[in-house]
């Protein structure tokens, strides 16, 4: 039995025995040893978040996650991991239609295929949902849109900084401004890993900030490793909408000794049932911990300098792809980790090419003919802090050979 496993395992190629260009969500990050050495101990490895009364030291770990987390993002309240960061987004977009009282979001177009999908099934009993077009040149949400389907009725503007195709969204601050002038919230989904050298939204005018802390010291796993964060500031108005739990810190009877446990408990699923605001469950508290110390390892100084590293060698990556016969970048403006590969003057299918790549050893990126259409021929590629330049140059001379 073993050996038959073993054989259809041996079939699949991983990114550690090629060269990955993939990303679209789930990224080849570089994890700390310390991660799996601290989120495999039989102190911590369990899906379930704990019970304040015997699991202290779990609360903790979530707790010191949720207080880097909120620094990272300049908020004062996160929660405890949900399932993912698709749930997190269809989560803060229901937030929004309660906090309101409207029925309406507006998501800017550029949004991936797989987590549109998810905020739709998520949130179709109570928001309807509205796409935004955006600039064929620069990717940016058309604000002209914008303000043509913004109303009375729109409970949230929706948008992603870093966006799905890897540009950041420098219109930002406007499009929150508008948003609150027709009194709606502004959510924004981003990449915790860019934090350290992009701003996070609260300081452009975002309520809601969600997404995933899958870069945040976990592996690329099938269908694992990810976790939804939301963040917003101290206010009951937003807390009391929060349907995950809250972990804080509070004095015990005894003079100098401090304990850990649920905030506002009474709001979640777990206290009211079928009464709860929304279901939720703790499956991803273990990745809480992992991102925890991760964040911890690093520190304010590490996420800056990881975060220049990466868009160091994205903007190389750029340049060098230029340089390739046939192709072009997608969308002008500033990327963090990732871009969109134009393959349309090279009169081969991105599918043709990749397969080509992959003979060599090399995973191109996302195929985005499908996804979007209107782009024709487009990969979506991702360079992370994982990637040497002389990695990078055998992607470009590599592309160069099978486009011949």
């Amino acid at each position: 039995l073993v050996r038959h496993i073993e054989g259809l395992l041996a079939k699949n190629t991983s990114a550690r025995e090629a060269l990955s260009f993939l990303g679209a969500g789930c990224y080849q990050h570089h994890v700390p040893a310390v991660c799996d050495e601290i989120n495999s101990r039989g102190e911590f490895l369990t899906a379930y978040a704990g019970d304040p009364y015997e699991d202290h030291g779990r609360f903790q770990a979530l707790f010191e996650n949720e207080s880097m987390m909120g620094e990272l993002l300049n908020r004062a309240v996160v929660n405890v991991p949900n399932y993912d960061g698709f749930q997190a987004a269809a989560t803060a977009l229901l937030m929004a239609g309660r906090i309101t009282g409207r029925g309406e979001a507006l998501i800017c177009g550029t949004i991936g295929a797989d987590k549109l999908s998810k905020i739709r099934d998520y949130v179709r009993p109570h928001l309807e949902v509205v796409l935004l077009e955006y600039a064929p040149e620069s990717g940016l949400m058309s604000l002209g849109d914008l303000k043509a389907k913004i109303s009375e009725k729109t409970a949230a503007v929706f948008f992603e900084n870093p966006s799905y195709l890897g540009f950041l969204e420098t219109q930002a601050a406007e499009i929150a401004q508008m948003a609150h002038e027709n009194g709606a919230l502004c959510i924004v989904y981003v990449d915790p890993i860019s934090l350290g050298v992009v701003n996070p939204p609260v300081e452009y005018g975002g309520d809601i900030a969600c997404g995933d802390i899958q870069p945040l010291g976990m592996h690329m796993q099938y269908g694992g490793g990810h976790g939804g964060f939301m963040a917003t500031r101290d206010d009951p108005k937003f807390v009391l909408e929060f349907p995950s739990r809250l972990f804080g810190v509070s004095s015990t009877r005894v003079e100098g000794e401090y304990g850990f446990g649920d905030v506002a408990y009474e709001r979640t699923s777990f206290a009211v049932r079928e009464e709860g605001k929304e279901w939720v469950g703790t499956a991803s508290a273990l990745w809480g911990i992992t991102a925890g110390v991760y964040l911890a390892l690093m520190g304010p100084q590490g996420m800056v300098e990881i975060g220049q590293g990466i868009m160091q060698r994205a903007e190389y990556a750029l340049r060098k792809l230029k340089q390739v016969p046939g192709l072009k970048i997608r969308f002008d403006g500033i990327h963090f980790k990732e871009f969109v590969v134009d393959f349309n003057g090279t009169g081969q299918s991105v599918d043709s090419i990749h397969k080509k790549l992959l003979e060599k050893g090399i995973f191109g990126g996302k195929d985005l003919s499908k996804e979007f259409p209107k782009l024709g021929q487009c990969a979506l590629y991702a360079v992370t802090e994982i990637h040497s330049q002389a990695e990078i140059d055998r992607l470009a001379a590599t592309l160069q050979e099978v486009l011949k």
